[in-house]
């Protein structure tokens, strides 16, 4: 029972603030720039058409933040989110090296080791699956 919510918790948590990511790029709610001012952004870092590109990575946090959090699917979801990671580092993160500090890919990896162990291990009891 413990590791179960234990797991909740965890899936949760990321779940969910994946689900807001996507709520930002997607709506522009949460401080977010909304798909027209993420596309923008993303033209600007050679990751183009930049707008295509806000939809379908606003659309994987949000649909793998949502699966993740119910545990439906947890493997696919997870899979999803963490392409999300490896596309910010191949974009973003990468080139800053490993330190947060330095808007490095500290966190993606953080974010990537979770999402593997909960693809890894299950969603646990308490979830849609």
């Amino acid at each position: 029972m413990n590791m179960d919510l234990g797991l909740l918790l965890i899936r949760l948590v990321i779940g969910i603030l994946f689900v807001g990511h996507g709520a930002q790029k997607l709506f522009g709610w949460f401080g977010g720039y909304g798909i027209k001012g993420t596309g923008g952004w993303l033209d600007s870092i050679g990751v183009k058409p930049g707008v295509l590109m806000a939809v379908a990575v606003g659309l994987a946090e949000l649909v793998g933040g949502l699966l993740v959090a119910s545990g439906l699917w947890l493997p696919l979801g997870s899979a999803i989110l963490i392409a999300t990671m490896i596309g910010a580092i191949a974009t973003v993160h990468g080139k800053n090296g490993l330190w947060a500090t330095q808007n490095g890919m500290e966190y993606n990896l953080v974010l990537i080791a979770a999402l593997l162990g909960l693809a890894l291990i299950g969603a646990g009891s308490y979830s849609v699956l």
